[in-house]
This record gives C-alpha cells, sequence and structure tokens, in this order.
C-alpha cells in the first residue's frame, strides 16, 4: 500500500530524489564510486556544493545582490547559537518575536551574548497565532524571527518593516512561497523538512553584515570563515548537500518556487476546508495565522479518537498525530506531498462524518 507521509521531520521528499540518491549511493557519476564514500574535495563532490550553492540563491531570487549560500552541520538549533556570536556586539542588543518553540530556543541561546528583548510572545495562548504590532528596538544588533511554527501550525503572512538587520528561521517553509527574501540579512532553515534529509542547514547571509560586532568568533561557528572557504571548512555533510541539491533542482524543474506555491496553496485550502466543514473537527490555529506547510487540527469529540485513528492508519496515512504540546493532529503538506494524498486524509474525514 502506498504511505502518506505527514510526518514533521525528517518528512515528504520527491520520489525521484529518493530515486536518484539511491542510485548516488551504488555509483555516483559513475564513478565506481559510492556518494558516500567519494572525497568531499573531489572534482565531482567539489561541484555538487558550488551547484547547491547557487541554486539556493536563484531560487530565494538573490544572485547577484551580495549573499552566499552555505551548507553546515548542526542543524537550525545551531544557528541559534551562531547568529548571536556573529551579530551580537559585546554588550549589545538583540531583538526576538517569540511566537513558538523554537523561537524560545533560539531566544534561550541568545541570553548567553547579550540583552535580548522579546518584543511579543504568544505564548500565553499556546502559540495559536502569530503576535503582530509590536516595535522592534532602533538600537538591536539585529531581529530574529521564524517565518513557520511546525509545532503549532502558524506562519508569519508578512514580515516587519526594520533599519535593524533581519534574521529568520526558515526551516519548516524553505522554497514553499514566493517572498521578496532581499529584505533579510541571514535566513537559515534545516534541510529535513522542504530540502533533503536531516544532516545540513541551507544559512544564506548578506556578507555585508558580518566581521562588525568586535567579537573574536571561534572558527567553527564564523559565517566569514565558511565563506571564505566556500562551505569547505571541514569536512561537509556530503550525502545531505547532494540530496538537498536534488531536491532544489526538482523545484527548478517544477516551475521554482512560484509554481511550488501554487500547488501548496491549493493542498492547505483542500484541507483547511475540510477542517471547517467538517463539524467532527475544528484547526488548532488562529485562522489569520494558519500555516500552509503544517495543519493542526482536533477532533471535537475526543471519543471518535480510537476509530478516526485506525481509519487513517488503514488509508495508509503516517506520521500524523500532533504534537504533544497541542495535541489532537498535524498534517505536514510540505513542497514533495501531493495533493493526491491529501484528498486521502480528506477522504477519511469524511468517512469518520458518515460513520459516527
Amino acid at each position: 500500500m502506498k504511505k502518506h507521509n505527514y510526518s514533521a521531520g525528517p518528512s515528504i521528499l520527491p520520489q525521484e530524489v529518493f530515486e536518484k540518491s539511491a542510485q548516488a549511493i551504488l555509483d555516483f557519476n559513475n564513478s565506481g564510486l559510492s556518494i558516500l564514500e567519494i572525497s568531499h574535495r573531489s572534482k565531482d563532490f567539489v561541484a555538487v556544493m558550488d551547484e547547491a550553492r547557487a541554486l539556493a540563491l536563484e531560487l530565494l531570487g538573490l544572485e547577484g545582490k551580495g549573499y552566499k549560500a552555505l551548507f553546515l552541520g548542526g542543524g537550525a538549533s545551531l544557528e541559534f547559537l551562531m547568529v548571536p556570536y556573529n551579530l551580537m556586539k559585546e554588550n549589545g542588543k538583540a531583538a526576538y518575536l517569540d511566537s513558538g518553540t523554537w523561537a524560545t530556543a533560539a531566544i534561550k541561546e541568545a541570553k548567553f551574548f547579550g540583552e535580548t528583548v522579546i518584543v511579543a510572545s504568544s505564548k500565553e495562548d499556546n502559540y495559536t497565532y502569530v503576535p503582530k504590532d509590536y516595535e522592534i528596538p532602533a538600537d538591536a544588533d539585529y531581529f530574529h524571527c521564524t517565518s513557520n511554527n511546525t509545532i503549532f501550525g502558524t506562519q508569519m503572512k508578512s514580515f516587519p518593516k526594520t533599519n535593524v538587520p533581519l534574521v529568520c528561521d526558515m526551516s519548516s517553509d524553505i522554497f514553499s512561497r514566493v517572498i521578496d527574501f532581499s529584505q533579510f540579512d541571514i535566513i537559515y532553515a534545516g534541510a529535513q523538512k522542504n530540502m533533503g534529509p536531516a544532516g545540513t542547514t541551507l544559512v544564506v547571509v548578506k556578507e555585508e553584515i558580518l566581521g562588525k560586532n568586535g567579537r573574536a568568533i571561534p572558527s567553527m561557528l564564523d559565517y566569514a570563515k565558511h565563506i571564505k572557504a566556500d562551505s569547505m571548512y571541514n569536512t561537509p555533510p556530503v550525502f545531505p548537500v547532494y540530496a538537498s541539491l536534488l531536491t532544489m533542482k526538482w523545484i527548478k524543474e517544477k516551475g521554482g518556487v512560484a509554481a511550488v506555491e501554487k500547488l501548496n496553496n491549493a493542498k492547505a485550502e483542500l484541507l483547511y476546508n475540510e477542517i471547517d466543514r467538517n463539524p467532527l473537527f475544528k484547526g488548532a490555529a488562529v485562522v489569520e495565522d494558519r500555516s500552509n506547510m503544517n495543519v493542526t487540527f482536533l477532533l471535537t469529540n475526543p471519543e471518535h479518537t480510537e476509530t478516526f485513528d485506525k481509519m487513517w492508519k488503514e488509508a495508509g496515512i503516517s506520521g500524523l498525530p500532533g504534537h504533544r504540546s497541542v495535541g489532537g493532529y498535524r498534517a505536514s503538506i510540505y513542497n514533495a506531498m501531493p495533493i493526491e494524498s491529501v484528498q486521502v486524509l480528506v477522504d477519511v474525514m469524511q468517512a469518520l462524518e458518515k460513520n459516527v
């Protein structure tokens, strides 16, 4: 039976990425070597890294605009540390928007480096919405936000206009929608949701903001050093970078981010319409801030849980239970999720309505 993978991450990737990655594990570029064993300094892999870095900028519309793309280890969680290390001055100040669990984790790391101002938070309402109408201190070294909240199913639909450097964690919605990415000074995203397998993180940095905070930065945490070394300061995560390149090439072949966004909107509309129509279900997030990537919803009557769980499992659906912080269900409908799989979930929801 075909499986419909709604896991929040690691998560679904395009079928052709699985197939090409599998072939590369056996024989990469007809070299007689596996992608898992080739030297990261080999001509074949250097070409992979160069193409991946260039294509990331191309898909984001940032070519020739003073940005560099890096593929680093450590996940987005390491970026919670690297961002303040590279941007916050000694005795400086950073501003953060607290819109979910991962924003909270980033705030925790920033506090090691200096004053960390939380400009707004939706914690008291269990992060069911994205805070708005806040002020960013003019003397902040940077402002940090999280574009999509995987756990709670909320997503920023717009970003603040500010004169301080703008940093965004886009781990769960990178390459999913058209945005003016040039408004950001640093974008980072763990690969394991919309880009590739776990193990690498895309970091896009506007070079002109670096080297201004007066800190001595350890080499492995210094963006400038990674840029100078062409994202090869140490042995990079070879296979995750290669798989991420395949996914980005798939996005380009689909028509780019704009084409993918159109499909994502259709999937989200299909599922949210059923949640709102079906009296057995209700959404977990405020309507205006609903995520197009992570759809969180609950049963209106918990007594139907056992029946519904049995039905969606029998339909081949995997990874649907919600995070313990929210409960209920979370359908992660990332770029690679086909609309046919979303229809399977909607069909199950409708079947439940008829059976109870």
